[in-house]
């Protein structure tokens, strides 16, 4: 029997060295393969920058395929306090060891001119920036909206040798106002024939190129929102009312509109999936105002009662649930805080005046806390 034993005990230390060792093998792999960036990209590496939020961001940006293997390799390398300050050039398809040798030679900076096309909620712009080599820092040339005549120093910038350029997608934005920026931004060709579900673009930063097919980009934010939501999914924490990563994507695209304080998100989260979880409906202003505007401009207005009355599928002072679709793109922190919101017992929020939201366990204390929210518009209004 004991021979049984160890010859068992020995069979298993055997497969496990042998998946250790072929686990490294493949890490090793990964780390010298050719990386996702389609097009080279300039990189700011912050004065006092720290390796761990610089290289989430490097994933989040689409230049590298796994932070946490570039951090554990730069940590057994002992490089993860090398990052030299300044804006370096990574070139298209550089792997995780390229990145991190550029990023911790330091030497001078290598990226001159930039020009930033930026996609908001609002307003879509573009900015020409020049890097200054005494602070290492860009200094904006020149800002307009995408839709004013084109200034000369855009035009220069954009012709010019080593130029490099980025389009930005901020969090919050719809569908509708990305396909039109990537429409109309003239760095591009080829037509759009396929348009994206509404909530199926990643907020983030891509690096783009002249001649960069439109629908080809979308492609590449569509697939990196995907990536984001079935890591999420993977990832979440506990059951709960979200049935679906379609219905996380829901939930974090209104938890997006609701705030813009990303120390509250998960309060918020926490809000919408205990209202979920006892059958009480959402009552949420930003889908009422997609189920207008459909995603294709700004209110600009408050809303009337007859619209928080009418029954439309967005209007979840009516609805039951979820509404049918997401109702703006959400960034990676919202997909993240609805499948890990805070525990705790709020069934209500109202605005505090300060940017942020009061949160209430019981309608009385709610009540209060829109009193305060009046007062305050109200003396705003008189000033």
């Amino acid at each position: 029997m004991w021979r049984h034993v160890v010859s068992n005990f020995l069979t298993v230390t055997i497969v496990a060295l042998f998946l250790a060792g072929s686990g490294i093998m493949l890490a090793n792999q990964a780390y010298r393969a050719e990386g996702p960036l389609v097009a080279s990209t300039c990189v700011e590496v912050p004065r006092g920058a720290r390796f761990a939020a610089l290289s989430s961001q490097l994933e989040r940006d689409g230049t590298i395929s796994s932070a946490r293997l570039f951090r554990i390799v730069a940590d057994y390398a002992d490089r993860q306090n090398d990052l030299k300050f300044g804006n370096y050039l990574v070139e298209a398809g550089a792997s995780m060891e390229d990145v991190l040798e550029v990023l911790t030679d330091g030497g001078p900076s290598t990226c001159g001119t930039e020009v930033v096309y930026t996609v908001g909620v609002t307003r879509n712009a573009a900015r020409v920036r020049e890097l200054n080599p005494q602070t290492g820092r860009y200094e904006e040339q020149v800002r307009f909206d995408i839709t004013e005549p084109k200034p000369a120093a855009y035009e220069t910038a954009k012709d010019g040798a080593g130029t490099q350029f980025r389009l930005v997608v901020a969090e919050g934005t719809t569908v509708w106002g990305v396909v039109e920026a990537v429409r109309a931004n003239d760095l591009l060709t080829g037509e759009i024939g396929e348009v994206p579900e509404e909530g199926a673009v990643a907020p983030g930063n891509y690096p783009i190129a002249p001649g960069d097919d439109r629908q080809e980009l979308l492609a590449r934010m569509t697939a990196q929102q995907e990536r984001i939501l079935q890591a999420a999914w993977g990832d979440r924490s506990q059951a709960g009312p979200l049935l679906s990563p379609e219905e996380a994507l829901i939930l974090a695209s209104i938890v997006e509109k609701e705030t813009g304080l990303a120390e509250e998100r998960r309060q918020v989260a926490s809000v919408f999936v205990n209202r979920l979880e006892r059958g009480m409906r959402l009552q949420t202003d930003p889908t009422v105002i997609y189920g207008i505007t459909e995603g294709k401009s700004v209110l600009g207005r408050g809303l009337r009662r007859s619209e928080l009355r009418a029954g439309t599928p967005y209007n979840t002072y009516i609805i039951e649930g979820l509404p049918p679709t997401p109702i703006a793109n959400p960034g990676r922190a919202s997909i993240e805080a609805v499948l890990d919101p805070d525990d705790t017992p709020y069934i209500f929020f109202v605005a505090d005046g300060t940017g942020g939201h009061a949160f209430a366990v019981t309608l009385a204390e709610h009540n209060q806390n829109v009193a305060r929210w009046r007062e305050i518009e109200a003396q705003r209004n008189n000033n």
